[in-house]
Parts: C-alpha cells; structure tokens; sequence
C-alpha cells in the first residue's frame, strides 16, 4: 500500500465567516494559502447540526444494507435526464476504470413542472428516494440545504482571499447554484496492495467550484501533492473541501484543482457525502481579470487536459466530463 508523507493539511477555523464577524479576513487569509498551496483544507467551526451529520450516515447505512434488488428500485435509468437515484458497485467509472464503490446520485429537488425539467435540462429533476428508509428524504434534503448555505459561505470567503469583493461568485455563477450530492458507500478491499484495480475511486480532480466533504471515520482519502499522495485523515464534525476546475480556471491556476483518490483499507464499509457546490448550469466561467498570465498546468494534470482552453458554459463542461463517468446511461438519455 502507498505511504502517505507526514504533511497536514490545514485545518481552518471558519466560525468567523459564518457568523459574519470582523475577523473573517484572517479566515479568508488562511482558506487562500490552503487554495495555493494545496488545494484541500478541513473547516471546523461550520455550524452545521452534528444530530444532522449523524441521522445523514444513518438512514445512508441503512439503504446500503439492503440487498441489491432493493436498491435498483431507485436506480439511475430511472432518474432519466436529471440523472438521479442508485448505482452497483463498478458502475461508476474513473479515467475509464470501474470504482469500487456504489452510490446515489442527488440533486436540488426540482418538481417535474419546474421549466428547467419541462425543458429537459439535464442534471435537473427530482430525487429518488427509498419509500421503506424513515427520515431518507427529509434528511437528505436537510443536509442539501445546509450544505447549500455553508457552500455560499465559503465561496465568500474565497472571494475576500483572492480580493475581491464578498458577492464575487454569487453575482455571476452562484445565486442560483448548480447543486450535486453524492451518498457513496465503498466495500472493503484486500489490504497491503498497490494495485490501481483496488482503487475505491481513482485519481481525478472535481468539476466544478468547490467540494465539500463528509466522511465517515475509516480513513482513506488521499491528495497528491508534487507527486506525493498525502493521507487525508478524518477528523470529527469536521469537512473536508477542495476546489474544482472551475475555480483553477477562474484563478488561472493560481488556486489548484488538486487530483485525490480514495483507497479503503479499512477492512470495513466506507461512507462519504460529496457535496458539490458548482456555478449554474447555464453560466459561461470566465477568467478572473488579474495583472498576470494563467498557469496552465496541463502536463501535470491526471488527465493532460487543460481547464483553460474550453469555451461555453458550465454545463457543457459538466456533460463532458459525467457523460464518461456513465457511458451507458448517457446513450440512453443524453
């Protein structure tokens, strides 16, 4: 198995940014360094109900317990164009290899007579939820909603670290946000094994602005930095957040979308919620206008491709780059 290097990720204090107190700027401060020099940093302080956190892994680890005809009651063929609903382990795909894990895809609820859905906008729709797991769609939908605000939270401070002005990304991409969350229960894999085929989710980098993540006490997340994969540790009532490619196009690269991976050898089922807070699906992401050229890091990337070069909107991004997580299911509905 890998050895992650001893280096820490900061662990940032944001209480001031969600309570709106003077002192934010040395939050944003900090949140920048992290941004420049990893990519990744823990939050504590996020106010977020920890009586949430836990129903959240709960009704999840009821779901995941049942048994697979079950699940495929909710399956993603189902979600249609939204997108939504259960997928088997494998059948999710990273750089064209199957992850080990299984999950449910969610999104900001949206009734079928939303002019978005009439509209066939992919990505939108309703939910699926179980009908026999109490609590699973009020809980789920509280969880979005929390996430929905902290998300707002953060990217102002993020604004305020790259100086600009706090309603930055609110004013242009994110005062109707696109929203994504993810429930992803990773099967415990042989240990002390290098092998890339025993990756729970391999190397890639998030799509969109900013992730944020819980996950359950097992462990196994990790980021690489200068080549080095860097463990990720979890650490309680704490999230874990990363910025996507959009923001290292908005910042022309000086913030890093950073690759990571997930590696469960925890000889255990694994639990993570991937929350991603992304610019609206219609919006066209364009460079922050700063005094110095982009840093184009191609060659460096996982994928060799670069954030920089596309044009259009966020949803062309996004399709190109889910329709090859789900090839079978973008024929069918795409």
């Amino acid at each position: 198995m890998s050895q992650a290097n001893q280096l820490q990720i900061p662990v940032i204090d944001v209480s001031a940014l969600v309570s709106g107190k003077e002192d934010r700027d040395e939050v944003s401060g900090r949140i920048g360094q992290a941004c420049r020099d990893w990519g990744f940093f823990y939050i504590v302080g996020h106010g977020v109900d920890e009586h949430l956190q836990r129903r959240l892994e709960e009704v999840s680890r009821q779901f995941f317990a049942q048994d697979l005809e079950t699940k495929l009651e909710i399956k993603m063929s189902l979600g249609g164009r939204a997108w939504r609903g259960y997928f088997p382990v494998g059948g999710e795909l990273t750089s064209g290899k199957p992850d080990l894990k299984e999950g449910i895809y969610f999104g900001a609820e949206l009734e079928y007579d939303h002019p978005l859905v009439t509209a066939g906008t992919p990505l939108h729709g309703p939910n699926l939820f179980p009908a026999d797991i109490p609590q699973f769609r009020d809980t789920a939908l509280a969880y979005m909603a929390a996430m929905t605000t902290l998300g707002h939270t953060l990217m102002t401070g993020i604004a305020l670290s790259f100086g600009l002005e706090e309603s930055y990304f609110f004013d242009r991409y994110t005062s109707d946000p696109l929203i994504l969350f993810r429930f992803f229960n990773y099967p415990p894999q042989p240990l002390n094994t290098d092998s890339e085929s025993s990756l729970g989710v391999g190397e890639h980098t998030d799509y969109g602005l900013l992730t944020i993540l819980r996950q359950d006490m097992s462990g196994g997340l990790e980021v690489k930095t200068k080549s080095r994969w860097v463990a990720a540790p979890p650490i309680p009532n704490s999230f874990v957040c990363n910025i996507g490619d959009m923001l290292d196009r908005m910042t022309g690269g000086r913030y890093l979308s950073t690759p990571h991976r997930v590696r469960n050898v925890a000889g255990q089922n694994r639990l993570s919620f991937p929350f991603f807070f992304d610019p609206n699906f219609n919006a066209a992401v364009r460079p922050i206008k700063i005094d110095a050229k982009a840093n184009d890091n191609k060659e460096e990337r996982w994928d060799r491709a670069s954030v920089h070069a596309f044009g259009g909107t966020y949803g062309d991004y996004l399709l190109s780059k889910v329709s090859k997580v789900f090839p079978e299911l973008r024929r069918k509905v795409l």
